[in-house]
């Protein structure tokens, strides 16, 4: 199994977490591991609708970005990752706090990928849970100064 290279990890985090639309929204990507992804999102009142609950198109976000992060580490180092398809269902209102939302890769293919997310408030109480396909896009990686994975050396016999 590859290790992820934790350099290649902290360069991801941090470039993600400077772009402009995380910015935007006021999340933060605050893990990736094979196969997982931690994002979280601390209200506030640009989140909420006219009903005073946060929008829905904020936990549609959070859901789409924590299975994107979730699949990411599976693809090719040159690769990058579209969402194609995303599906989700609203189950508890919330006007504040801390959402946290955690991606699942549930399959990871050579060229489409499948995963879940599941967006708890800071009570751990599930708000909404979604799934998404993504398709991996060749020649569209990210540049950074660290390889994805670590060179494993096989051990020496004694």
């Amino acid at each position: 199994m590859p290790h992820p290279n934790p350099e290649y990890i902290r360069e991801i985090i941090e470039m993600v977490n400077k772009s402009p639309f995380p910015n935007h929204m006021a999340m933060t990507l605050r893990s990736i591991e094979l196969d997982t992804s931690v994002i979280e999102l601390n209200t506030s009142r640009c989140h909420l609708q006219a009903y005073g609950i946060v929008h829905g198109g904020v936990l549609a976000t959070l859901i789409d970005t924590a299975t994107f992060w979730s699949v990411f580490m599976r693809i090719p180092e040159d690769a990058g990752l579209v969402n194609i398809d995303l599906k989700l269902n609203y189950l508890k209102p919330v006007d504040k706090g801390v959402l946290t939302a955690e991606g699942r890769a549930i399959r990871s293919g050579n060229s489409i990928s499948y995963a879940e997310s599941k967006v708890r408030d800071e009570n751990g109480e599930l708000v909404a849970h979604g799934t998404s396909t993504l398709m991996t896009l060749p020649g569209k990686g990210l540049a950074t100064n660290s390889s994805k994975f670590l060179n494993v050396q096989p051990q020496a016999a004694l």
